[in-house]
């Protein structure tokens, strides 16, 4: 069965961001059409108070404007008007005429938007499906393990250092903290990269092992590294 989101409620941010709180994506293990759908229905960026919902927005609209996402979804519902350019089969049968007093469990109605946001997510829907055409260099999806010198090392301050390295081709994800043994944690930490344009190698042995950062960070091992999209 199809998750189901309400992105222009209060009730349904929440719900949105617990969902989010364990999860990178709305459904998989990679950026598909679900989160397309998700993104393609707000008319505007989240607040940072829903930590989980702003995070995985950012990382979305960030792989829309790199590339797009061509990857096939699960199905999920959005109770909204703004995803008729970038609905799953799920999300479109929700949208289908029908004047049966039935369907009003189906539809949530919190209002009616203003010209603004219509025009707003309109333009949102538009990008998605022109995103979807674009043909763009292999990105991968790679998982990392960051390891500090001790259990003194601040962690904050780690993961601070290694998300201030950008470069064309590179966005930070979803982070978390993996104890180890003996008071120490690790940083887990997902990056997508632009194949062409990013070395995963060249990254840790000449940045993340490489001062200033080196000054929290022993060492960098890939856990996972994923293809998420090729040449079309």
């Amino acid at each position: 069965m199809a998750v189901s989101f309400a992105v222009n409620s209060e009730a349904g941010l929440k719900k949105l961001d617990e969902f989010l709180l364990t999860r990178s994506y709305i459904t998989g293990y990679q950026a598909s059409k679900d989160d397309l759908a998700v993104y393609s229905s707000f008319s505007t960026a989240p607040s940072s108070k829903y930590t989980n919902v702003s995070r995985w927005f950012s990382h979305i609209d960030a792989l829309v404007r790199l590339s797009g996402i061509t990857e096939e979804g699960q199905g999920v519902k959005v109770e909204s008007s703004a995803v008729a350019q970038a609905s799953t089969p799920d999300v479109a049968d929700a949208k289908a005429p029908a004047a049966d007093d039935d369907d009003d469990d189906d539809v949530d109605l919190f209002g009616e938007e203003t010209e603004e946001e219509k025009a707003a997510a309109e333009a949102r829907a538009a990008a998605v499906k022109a995103s979807g055409k674009k043909k763009e260099s292999g990105k991968s999806s790679v998982l990392l393990d960051v390891k500090p010198w001790d259990d003194e090392t601040d962690m904050a301050k780690l993961e601070e250092a290694v998300r201030s390295l950008k470069m064309d081709g590179l966005l930070w994800g979803a982070s978390k903290l993996v104890p180890v043994g003996y008071g120490i944690k690790k940083l887990q930490i997902m990056m997508t990269i632009v194949d062409d344009l990013v070395s995963v190698d060249t990254l840790i042995e000449e940045h993340l092992c490489e001062p200033p950062v080196n000054e929290y960070v022993q060492s960098c091992d890939i856990v996972a590294f994923n293809k998420i999209s090729r040449f079309q």
